[in-house]
């Protein structure tokens, strides 16, 4: 009566009374392959996951024990692939050891073994071989198919895509990516499968800004997520993602709303890590810059790189050279191409603030190459403001400006608001070089009306500034620096601190609403006020 009643409810997606129902059958006598599974599922979507782990080993023992040789394998290999992904690599590889002995003793085509070769291709691809990796994988979608496994065929195909993408095969890793989803759409996958299929698709996209896919399937995995109220594992990802989506859109309170729902887990620091990242920014971006000290340190806590936002920060509170070191080491490290593009175009800003124009300058031209491999209008933005930047810095506002309003159109297009605003406030230094004060004014309108309806005090207050602001002190930095003095000469001459006139610089730049030593001295000199 009680496995009657927890296959109902499991069938149902009544993930607790799943799992009630199954614990209640399990204490009258061992359960069979196919139940241990669905138990197990249960306890994963409730975020049970110490019952999660307990259930695949008994179910192991207790397979393994009634020579269910392959459906052991299985569990073995869940067990493994799951305690790997939560940073247990030692526990995670013993439990797949165990899985690859079973499977090579029994000697047949069987789920269990197209389910290694998946484990098998992440090895591969850590080690370097992506295009190796995607071929394995290719390999296991045939035998998963062969065998009628359709739940292992998904997995695996959306495994040889994200295998693609970071081999640079964009087209093909998104097209197996897209085939894989309609496996989840058609209800072919456990809930767990198509949870870890949803996320890691929706990852692929914001990884590579296929900002439309990102959109479509972060809709759908809500809904998704929306169907099952008690499932607690899947919804922080989803969270995370609505906030982003709504970040990128402008709705900022919305945003921060949705990360206020998102807890950690034991099972799942990404979550909670990534939410405190990207809180960490939408803070930096209100002014609120203390609370974004603190939540860029918790993202560092739960295992994510605060960067580029940390860097960021330090250049909103005056600290040029710190952003600097911080933008440079994180350039060093930071290879995955998404989180590159990132770095990169950060980088470009802050090594101008820093007056490394040459050195900008490479950065922006990489953030360009990466442009053309992603093929991503969203990425050829970004390289078009960096290279744009780096022009305005060398006096070639006209060169800048093609690049400019072609980015400005795309981020119109992709209702990217705060990235509008921005590239208007470079268009309005650009204009302003050319001595064209009349379009720069109406650029700097625009940008402000929307930072205003942002809430982006920062960015607002850089453009509202007024010229009697400048100090004393102030004005003779803006002196020398109209000269093409570094920040050392500078200080060397007023005998000051490096540190203390990377303050005075940063502080000249917001209150001049510029964006760059050119600018600022083309400000400067257009109004009079060297």
């Amino acid at each position: 009566m009680e496995l009657r009643a927890a296959r109902t409810a499991y069938a149902e997606r009544a993930w607790q009374r799943a799992f009630d129902g199954f614990a209640a059958a399990e204490a009258v006598g061992p359960l069979d392959a196919e139940d241990y599974t669905r138990f197990a599922v249960s306890a994963h979507l409730l975020a049970r996951f110490p019952d999660y782990f307990a259930i695949r080993e008994r179910a192991y023992k207790t397979l393994l024990e009634r020579g269910e040789t392959i459906d052991a394998a299985e569990s073995a290999l869940w067990l493994g692939m799951q305690k790997a992904r939560m940073g247990d690599v030692a526990e995670g590889g013993g439990w797949i050891a165990r899985a690859a002995r079973l499977v090579a003793q029994d000697g047949s085509d069987s789920r269990a073994a197209a389910f290694l070769k998946v484990a098998q291709a992440f090895d591969v691809a850590m080690a370097g071989d992506p295009e190796r990796a995607a071929a394995i994988t290719a390999e296991t979608v045939e035998m998963a198919r062969r065998l009628g496994a359709e739940e292992y065929a998904a997995l695996s195909l959306h495994q040889q895509g994200m295998f693609l993408l970071q081999a640079g095969r964009t087209e093909e890793g998104f097209a197996c990516l897209d085939e894989a989803m309609l496996g989840v759409a058609s209800g072919e996958c456990s809930a767990m499968v198509e949870g870890i299929i949803y996320c890691n698709v929706v990852e692929a996209c914001w990884s590579t800004y296929e900002l439309t896919r990102a959109q479509q399937w972060t809709a759908a995995m809500s809904r998704w997520a929306a169907e099952q109220p008690e499932m607690c594992s899947f919804s922080g990802e989803c969270k995370v993602r609505r906030a982003e989506l709504k970040q990128l859109d402008g709705r900022w309170p919305e945003a921060l709303d949705e990360l206020d729902g998102v807890t950690a887990d034991e099972m799942n620091r990404w979550a909670s890590g990534h939410a405190a990242s990207v809180r960490g920014n939408l803070d930096r971006m209100l002014g609120r810059y203390g609370s974004a000290e603190e939540q860029f340190g918790l993202a560092s806590r739960h295992g994510e790189d605060p960067q580029p936002g940390l860097a960021l920060l330090r250049l909103a509170r005056g600290s040029v050279q710190a952003a600097a070191s911080m933008v440079r080491r994180s350039l060093a490290e930071t290879h995955q191409p998404g989180r590159r593009i990132q770095v990169l175009a950060a980088a470009t800003e802050i090594l101008l603030a820093v007056g490394e124009p040459d050195e900008a300058d490479a950065v922006a031209r990489e953030l360009g190459d990466l442009a053309s491999v992603h093929r991503s209008p969203v990425v050829l933005a970004l390289a078009q403001c960096a290279r744009a930047a780096v022009f305005i810095d060398r006096g070639a506002a006209a060169e800048a400006l093609p690049l400019l309003r072609d980015a400005l159109g795309t981020w119109v297009r992709t209702r990217a608001p705060y990235e509008e605003a921005r590239t208007r406030v470079l268009l309005a230094d650009a204009c302003r070089a050319l001595g064209d004060r009349e379009s720069a004014d109406r650029e700097v309108d625009a940008a402000r009306a929307i930072f205003e309806e942002l809430g982006a005090a920062p960015d607002l207050a850089r453009l509202t500034g007024s010229d009697d602001l400048l100090s004393p002190r102030e004005l003779e930095v803006l002196r020398l620096l109209a000269t093409g003095a570094t920040n050392r000469a500078i200080a060397g001459q007023l005998v000051l601190s490096e540190r203390t006139v990377d303050r005075h610089v940063s502080n000249i730049f917001g209150k001049l609403g510029v964006s760059s030593r050119a600018a600022a001295t083309a400000y400067a000199f257009d109004r009079q006020l060297v």
